[in-house]
């Protein structure tokens, strides 16, 4: 069976379960729109009182952050680099 590992999987043991999240990049990138969507819907709500203006001016700002982290995770995930390991007792430094 292929280790989890190898396949961009991440696996938290929680206890004797293990909680298995397949394509990271993807996860991340799913966590950090809906953490965007947060930021933005509280600095809205927040702007509609005067005394909380403030705050929510820097939700928005935190929010327009994490919007110039989405094309990073996204490349990221395509320029994802793992460490080549050969495969099988025959493999030396001259395999190509």
């Amino acid at each position: 069976m292929n280790d989890p590992a190898e396949s961009g999987s991440w696996v938290l043991r929680i206890g004797r379960e293990e909680l298995l999240v397949r394509q990271r990049y993807e996860v991340v990138s799913i966590a950090n729109d809906f953490l965007i969507a947060l930021w933005f819907i509280a600095g809205s709500l927040l702007f509609f009182h005067r005394d909380t203006a403030t705050a929510g001016t820097w939700l928005f700002l935190l929010g327009s952050c994490e919007l110039a982290i989405r094309p990073v995770i996204r490349l990221t995930r395509h320029l994802h680099l793992r460490r080549f390991r050969p495969v099988g007792p025959k493999a030396s430094d001259q395999d190509f």
